[in-house]
């Protein structure tokens, strides 16, 4: 939800507007029923501040700002922000762990920008071949991306290596497109295969959180902006954020294609269903 995009944000504030960040993630629900003015008496800074505040997370200006963060709260479910513990039942886990994964997919569908996951579908529609980087939990990603786009008839690849897409990177060339995941877009390794990339001509979609090194060298970003927590017992649902994108960008890529690509992606589904059926009859 928009509270994690600012735990995320903090550091890159300037000094009065992560006054206002504190205040908001403090009292959230005061926050929405209060106005400009209140809001910048308890943040100790000026209303102008305020309204930078809002424009640096991306908002036109405090009333934007203020509907989704009402909008976030209203969909919050119960027991998204608690911590699975030691005495923890499976009932419990069950709640805890389906609820944050629940909130995570709302704040992406509710934040996700349209026209840039359109910008990215036109590159993708037109790439010669699309390479997918990422490491550790993005290079899981980038692998399921890989799965799901070579059924597009554009030849592709997934790299989780830093020396081995650096040297891919760097024979990339205007027509080829590069998609680099990361969930926290401070990676050295992957920002230099960026450059590379870029310096050669090839287009860049970037999936991580905005304001970072890797989002600042996107030909398209698509900002993934979420809360990350450093405990070994908490899930993980950040990834479920970047699974989701693949798959609207390798869905809307086939129905860009257009049926007669779709016709032959269900030829081949059919092929390989009679496949299937054939062995299992030989091995019956």
């Amino acid at each position: 939800m928009l509270l994690d995009s600012i735990r995320t944000q903090l550091d890159s504030l300037s000094k009065s507007e992560k006054k206002v960040a504190l205040a908001v993630l403090e009292h959230p629900g005061a926050t929405v029923s209060q106005n400009i003015t209140a809001l910048a008496k308890a943040a100790q800074v000026s209303e102008p501040t305020v309204v930078r505040f809002c424009r640096t997370l991306g908002y036109d200006g405090w009333h934007e700002f203020k509907l989704k963060l009402a909008q976030g709260l209203a969909l919050a479910l119960p027991g998204a922000n608690e911590q699975p513990a030691q005495d923890d039942l499976a009932a419990d886990l069950v709640n805890k762990i389906c609820s944050r994964s629940i909130n995570t997919l709302l704040d992406l569908r509710n934040n996700l920008n349209p026209e840039a996951v359109q910008r990215a579908l036109d590159i993708l529609s037109r790439a010669n071949k699309i390479e997918f980087y990422g490491q550790g939990t993005s290079g899981i990603v980038a692998a399921d991306a890989q799965h799901k786009f070579f059924r597009s008839g554009v030849p592709t690849v997934a790299y989780a290596d830093p020396n081995i897409h650096s040297i891919a990177a760097a024979l990339l060339h205007a027509g080829d497109a590069l998609v680099a995941i990361s969930q926290r877009g401070n990676s050295p390794a992957l920002v230099r295969s960026v450059k590379l990339a870029r310096r050669g001509g090839a287009d860049v979609i970037v999936l991580a959180p905005s304001g970072t090194p890797l989002a600042e060298l996107a030909t398209v970003l698509i900002p993934i902006d979420l809360v990350f927590n450093t405990d070994p017992y908490t899930p993980i649902s950040a990834r479920l954020a970047y699974l989701v994108v693949i798959d609207v960008l390798a869905v809307g890529l086939a129905l860009q294609r257009g049926p007669d690509f779709r016709k032959k992606m269900q030829n081949a589904q059919k092929a390989l269903q009679e496949f299937d059926m054939q062995f299992d009859s030989f091995i019956g």
